[in-house]
């Protein structure tokens, strides 16, 4: 990946409905160079998707939880038991396996406080293998980016 392939990367995080011709002139580049780095980058799997990215205020998820999650055991079974169960809910926007005092770290975003204890009550302490569930709510998003820095 050289450094053109890394402005056109950046162009297309910043807006991926940009068409190739305006990619191109931000590069510096002919419409035809550019299609197939593009192609490229696609091929090689450096771009996975192209996506919307919605705003969750106006959609109304207004809540934004962390929950740090440790389980009963640190033991594969238990370990992938806890990673199938999250793929189960669209209100885990992201889990993660972590190193540390903690399991698992999932970000959990819903309408409200309210629908926020019927998930945890609900849906996520069903699991037996959970031995806590701590939580940090979202008072306010100082940077929230999807952009990589190349």
């Amino acid at each position: 990946m050289d450094k053109i392939d890394k402005s056109i990367l950046k162009q297309l995080q910043i807006n991926a409905k940009q068409n190739v011709k305006e990619i191109a002139g931000k590069v510096g580049l002919s419409v035809t160079p550019t299609y197939e780095r593009v192609k490229k980058l696609e091929q090689a799997k450096i771009i996975k998707s192209y996506v919307a990215l919605l705003d969750r205020e106006v959609i109304g998820k207004k809540f934004v939880a962390y929950c740090q999650i440790t389980l009963i055991r640190h033991h594969k079974g238990l370990i992938d038991d806890f990673k199938a169960y999250t793929l189960n809910f669209p209100e885990i926007m992201e889990c993660h396996h972590i190193s540390g005092n903690f399991d698992f770290l999932l970000k959990i975003v819903v309408d409200d406080i309210t629908q926020y204890q019927q998930f945890i009550t609900d849906k996520l302490s069903l699991l037996d293998s959970i031995s806590t569930i701590n939580s940090s709510f979202v008072m306010e998003s100082v940077k929230d980016t999807t952009v990589y820095e190349l």
